[in-house]
């Protein structure tokens, strides 16, 4: 087996030397694009991305409420996780939990005017970080096929059961 000859193991192809150098420049580019925009976003704003990310899941639902297991669900983080994030984000006046009056022993999640207001302005700085941290460093043709890299591996996670 050379360098460029692929191993089999178990019926399937091992990634090449090249393939391997694609992947680890892939995920060292988005872990250092994650941190800077996580940086900027709180220097910015005093918000983690995490918080964010709250923010723009109730700032989008109707009445900007969610029950907390659909937030889950639409963010991508265990319940424990959320449940854990949410209290440190009530604390500080972002949101507001309350019972479910449709689901019993269910709990739903409120943005408060500090949470829509700190969003708010949160915002703009945030989106200009990803015009300047991402879309300016590629061309329109790199961002479709960014787009659909991202769709694809999305894709191949949902039907492995892993998305």
């Amino acid at each position: 087996m050379t360098e460029t000859t692929p191993a089999r193991r178990g019926g399937r192809q091992l990634p090449t030397a090249e393939e391997l150098r694609i992947w680890r420049e892939f995920i060292e580019t988005t872990a250092a694009l994650s941190a800077r925009l996580e940086s900027r976003l709180q220097g910015d704003s005093s918000l983690s991305t995490g918080d964010y990310a709250v923010l723009l899941a109730l700032s989008e639902a109707p009445d900007k409420a969610m029950r907390s297991s659909v937030l889950a669900a639409h963010i991508g983080w265990e319940r424990s996780r959320l449940s854990h994030h949410l209290g440190r984000m009530e604390r500080r006046g972002l949101i507001r939990r309350q019972e479910c009056a449709t689901v019993p022993r269910g709990a739903e999640v409120l943005l408060t005017a500090a949470g829509a207001e700190a969003f708010g302005k949160a915002t703009f700085p945030h989106l200009r970080a990803i015009r300047e941290l991402f879309v300016d460093a590629l061309t329109p043709e790199q961002i479709v096929a960014a787009g659909e890299i991202a769709a694809a591996l999305r894709a191949r996670l949902a039907t492995s059961g892993e998305g």
